[in-house]
């Protein structure tokens, strides 16, 4: 059994999310704010699901589908959000993230994108990483494009918790 590694930025540790983290979770995932700048985190935030989403992420990640990690401040190891490369199949994978509405502005998203991007493409041999995000959430697009991700355009996809359809933007990056 492989462990999942811990990654380091400049200002941040990545690292595999455990069972104590639920609480911070669902007090972050559980603002009505990030609920409606991202597809799948419900509102209200379902007490317990946090411990639920936690408790499947070691098996995916041994099955070589998911690569998820805390993004925790380096400095005081503070939750501050997550990162996912998800979907991984056929060297190819989706980037997804948030972080707490307290965070938002200060370039974490960016940070944390651009080392899961290079861990997806060295450590995991992935050759192209997919993103979208909703259109009316344009600062995750600011991530992507700053994280290397070239924009692909528009379509509308069905946003999980929500059931319905929102357009969305659709990046893409191929590693050459």
């Amino acid at each position: 059994m492989k462990a999942q590694p811990i990654l380091k930025t400049e200002r941040l540790l990545l690292r595999p999310f455990v069972a104590d983290d639920a609480t911070r979770v669902e007090l972050l995932a559980g603002d009505k704010k990030i609920a409606d700048v991202t597809a799948n985190i419900p509102h209200p935030y379902p007490t317990g699901l946090a411990n639920r989403w936690i408790s499947e992420q070691n098996s995916k990640w041994q099955r070589g589908e998911l690569a998820s990690f805390a993004i925790t401040l380096l400095d005081t190891r503070e939750l501050i959000g997550s990162i996912s490369i998800m979907s991984i199949s056929d060297q190819s994978g989706e980037l997804g993230y948030w972080v707490g509405t307290e965070y938002w502005g200060r370039g974490f998203c960016t940070e944390a994108s651009k080392k899961v991007v290079e861990f997806g493409f060295g450590t995991l041999k992935l050759n192209h990483i997919h993103a979208h995000h909703l259109r009316r959430n344009p600062a995750s697009g600011k991530v992507l494009l700053n994280s290397g991700f070239q924009h692909l355009g528009s379509g509308e996809s069905e946003c999980g918790y929500r059931k319905n359809k929102e357009m969305t933007e659709r990046y893409s990056i191929v590693l050459e």
